[in-house]
């Protein structure tokens, strides 16, 4: 799986995909993360990405020209044939998504199904929003949540980080995913807990439940399905 991130901030995600799982996904081959300067296909001596908005309002908008040149750029290197490669044709196992406060809610089903492709390109958007022109070029329109954000890069980091924890290999442990939260829809995971086995928290003490020390485990199975909420 191959992640391609068009962004203006490029070093943002830096730190955060050098640890942790992300780390090692991409140190294992599991993954490859590839973070692209979207000045790079600006034509003008200041790196112009964004303009005012037509009509009037308030802050900035997005240019598409420059999102056009880079993903046509971007297909051509994942094909390695650009005299076949345009930024509307379309690549086999590939999705093109913009991330906006306006898409589709992200969802761990939507996760699965991308863990099955070779390559996402995210565009992240900023300012006011991207000229509308660039659904002409994407496959979809992606938000992580009924709220507004500075820029796509968060959901980017999001979306990247959802999907490889369910690519075989980058978890220690495969079984990790199958029984966590949202791994079923509307089901969340079971309560979970660890040594020690009771603990004192103001005036009153807390014990682990005694069926989790019970070493029967078709009876903490049991339990663990009954504790799940459902959502």
């Amino acid at each position: 799986m191959t992640f391609h991130i068009i962004t203006i901030f490029p070093k943002i995600f830096d730190s955060y995909f050098s640890e942790s799982i992300l780390g090692r996904a991409q140190k294992n081959g599991v993954i490859k993360i590839k973070t692209h300067d979207l000045r790079k296909w600006t034509t003008d001596k200041h790196k112009t990405v964004d303009d005012s908005p037509y009509g009037g309002g308030a802050g900035m908008v997005m240019k598409v020209e420059p999102i056009h040149k880079a993903l046509k750029a971007l297909k051509s290197q994942i094909t390695k044939n650009k005299s076949q490669t345009n930024s509307k044709s379309k690549i086999p196992n590939t999705k093109i998504i913009l991330l906006s406060a306006k898409g589709k809610t992200w969802n761990q089903q939507m996760a699965k199904k991308y863990s099955k492709l070779d390559n996402v390109i995210m565009i992240c958007g900023r300012y006011e929003g991207v000229d509308e022109r660039v659904k002409e070029l994407i496959d979809e329109e992606i938000s992580i949540g009924d709220y507004v954000l500075t820029g796509g890069e968060i959901g980017a980091l999001t979306i990247v980080d959802s999907i490889t924890r369910l690519i075989p290999g980058s978890l220690g442990n495969i079984e990790s995913a199958k029984d966590e939260s949202h791994s079923k829809k509307g089901v969340l995971e079971y309560p979970q807990y660890t040594r020690p086995e009771i603990i004192k928290i103001g005036n009153k003490s807390h014990k682990v439940p005694d069926v989790l020390l019970s070493g029967n485990h078709a009876e903490i199975d049991k339990w663990r399905e009954n504790m799940k909420k459902k959502k």
